[in-house]
């Protein structure tokens, strides 16, 4: 009887909730979505892809906003089981070359997939007798040191962009710093500076309004955001490309199937028909990368814009 007792707690003890847990289906609670300030870009993207991943995920998918880097921080150092994610700007991965950062964005981050794009335009001032991308680079160079392009803090997407552009035309222009986008498309409009890097929300409007001219797109692809404007490789700068992308993440060791998981839900939703269009009214293209083309291209941009802060001794403001 004692040894008959002894088997039934032995089975009901292997059929305990508590030590059932770890082969319990992903996902079996809620999911964290660490992003940067409320109404930051990667915050609308995360605000966005939320709902939907919930819904096909069957958990609750909650943004949580942290100032900064420290969603990614906290990101990195999260336990790798696939409930906390983060999303943010590819500076996250320029910044390291530019200030000491408190986590690795190759080793303690595992990619799932690049989001969204905000194409970078270039933008110029009516008044600067130029009409396309090769009449701006040979006015600069006929002009070395007179032309001004605006932009905000070192490191920023259209700040590189402007050095790209420099180094890749061997033009000499000097960069206006101004605390934003936003400041700097002002300044352009008032001729303070001859020419930004610019989200179409930035330049478009003033371009429709006559106060502004677009001269290309950084991107690889002309945008859908605005067809008619060529890239700027093609336009004058052959294999021209800056980009303002956003990355969503895990901790380093997520397991392999969960990324895969994560990876194809997340992809459905951003190719969405819904999800597009939401994206492209808010100024942003999808991308839905693999994990796989992700660490690829993470890995390739790292390197160009390794070279260029480098050569350039760029340091964060």
């Amino acid at each position: 009887m004692p040894t008959r007792l002894f088997a039934w707690m032995l089975l009901l003890t292997t059929m305990a909730p508590g030590t059932s847990a770890a082969a319990q289906p992903y996902p079996a609670k809620p999911i964290r979505i660490l992003a940067s300030q409320p109404g930051a870009q990667v915050d609308f993207v995360a605000r966005r892809i939320a709902p939907d991943l919930a819904e096909r995920l069957g958990q609750p998918v909650v943004v949580d906003n942290r100032p900064g880097y420290i969603a990614v921080d906290i990101a990195a150092k999260a336990q790798p089981d696939g409930y906390t994610l983060a999303i943010y700007a590819s500076s996250v991965w320029i910044s390291v070359f530019l200030q000491k950062m408190p986590f690795d964005p190759v080793k303690d981050l595992a990619p799932i997939t690049l989001a969204t794009n905000a194409p970078l335009f270039l933008f110029t001032h009516p008044s600067l007798p130029v009409a396309t991308v090769k009449d701006l680079i040979a006015l600069a160079k006929a002009r070395p040191g007179e032309l001004n392009y605006g932009s905000s803090s070192t490191g920023t997407s259209n700040h590189l962009a402007g050095l790209l552009f420099k180094r890749m035309s061997g033009v000499d222009i000097v960069r206006i710093p101004y605390k934003g986008t936003g400041q700097a498309a002002m300044a352009l409009v008032a001729n303070q500076v001859q020419m930004i890097f610019g989200s179409a929300a930035a330049g478009m409007p003033q371009v429709k309004a006559g106060r502004l001219r677009v001269l290309g797109v950084g991107s690889s692809h002309r945008s859908l955001l605005a067809p008619e404007v060529p890239t700027i490789s093609e336009s004058g700068l052959p294999g021209y490309e800056a980009a303002s992308l956003s990355c969503m993440w895990a901790p380093a060791g997520t397991p392999r199937a969960i990324i895969t998981r994560l990876s194809r839900e997340i992809l459905r939703i951003l190719n969405g028909t819904d999800t597009k269009e939401k994206f492209l009214r808010a100024g942003l293209e999808t991308l839905a990368t693999t994990p796989e083309q992700t660490a690829a291209y993470i890995k390739a941009d790292m390197a160009k814009w390794e070279k260029i802060i480098k050569e350039k001794a760029i340091h964060s403001d």
